[in-house]
């Protein structure tokens, strides 16, 4: 086996977010639906760009901001996805590199201009996002290079990567190295929307073996199994995964085995301002407990208080050290 150089590689959709406070009208102006991601072309972008008010602008993308998380807490992280080489682009780079990510995939010199996702968020804290994926979407198996794969604990995807299709087969490719290096490969449901479009695919990546670990909140776990009973929901994911982790905002999460179930509760937060995130941060939290071998309730602790953090703020990712964070209720190892 290859020496261990990460504990998490993330492979993902690489964007930089643009985040905006809004109101349902403005939702129902441009004919969103409150709480989906909706993939978006240049020219709707550009409409709903010119419609928002002032915009807080910030390196995003869902697998990145997990490893962002993870970096934060003090593992060694590492991201792979496709950004331009303009402006943004090049702001992107930075800011994963300032946090301490190992990223090197390689930028692209022509084609579309590094994606973005344009995410409103309402009073109640609520986000609707509207993705143009641009660059991100040229992710191809070329970009994954299987001597870095190979070097990881645990290789993390996300869901949103099964839209493109180069990114899906870099997505098949990373899953075939990591296993045959004896590694872990966790995958996000990343949205009920995302979940709607590749419900046989996604489970056959469970079944098959592609996916070890798998992470869902409630709404995806019901859009997979097509069922409003939880209990139903929860009982299926058992048998089709290794471990599953289902997130339930403030009733905290269920981690799930074959074999056993473990809850682990919320972390109390002061004030929701924006739920951004939310999701991307458990899953840094639970993945480094997971690899520093803690109890899978552990896990779910620091995944909730990672969680906690982001969505007491704007924006998807930690704005203090998780590290400290967790030592201070010492929760890390």
């Amino acid at each position: 086996m290859a020496d261990v150089k990460y504990d998490v590689l993330g492979i993902g959709n690489a964007l930089f977010d643009v985040l905006v406070r809004t109101d349902e009208a403005f939702l129902a102006r441009h004919g969103m639906t409150k709480g989906s991601m909706s993939l978006i072309d240049e020219a709707r972008a550009a409409a709903i760009y010119a419609d928002m008010g002032p915009a807080t602008e910030v390196s995003g993308g869902s697998a990145a901001n997990t490893i962002v998380g993870i970096g934060s807490l003090g593992a060694r992280a590492a991201y792979v996805g496709k950004v331009k080489d303009d402006q943004i682009g090049k702001l992107y780079v930075h800011d994963i590199r300032a946090a301490g990510v190992a990223f090197n995939t390689p930028a692209a010199k022509d084609g579309p201009a590094t994606g973005c996702s344009y995410i409103l968020v309402t009073g109640d804290g609520e986000r609707t996002m509207n993705t143009y994926l641009g660059a991100a979407q040229d992710l191809s198996p070329a970009d994954i290079d299987p001597a870095e794969i190979a070097a990881a604990k645990i290789v993390y995807l996300e869901g949103y990567l099964w839209d493109p299709p180069g990114a899906k087969e870099a997505f098949l490719k990373a899953s075939k190295i990591a296993h045959e290096a004896g590694r872990k490969v966790a995958l996000t449901l990343s949205d009920s929307f995302c979940v709607g479009r590749y419900r046989d695919e996604f489970l056959g990546l469970m079944r098959n073996g592609t996916a070890d670990i798998v992470f869902a909140n409630e709404s995806e776990l019901h859009s997979l199994y097509e069922t409003s009973d939880f209990d139903t929901a929860l009982k299926l994911l058992r048998s089709d995964v290794k471990l599953g982790v289902v997130t339930r905002s403030e009733k905290g999460c269920v981690v799930v085995t074959p074999t056993d179930a473990v809850a682990a509760p919320a972390s109390p937060i002061t004030q929701l301002v924006d739920t951004t995130g939310a999701g991307d941060l458990f899953a840094a939290g639970f993945l480094y407990g997971l690899s520093r071998d803690l109890s899978l309730k552990q896990c779910g602790e620091l995944g909730a208080l990672a969680a906690a953090e982001v969505i007491q703020h704007i924006g998807a990712r930690p704005l203090v050290s998780l590290k400290e964070l967790a030592q201070q209720r010492g929760l890390t190892v």
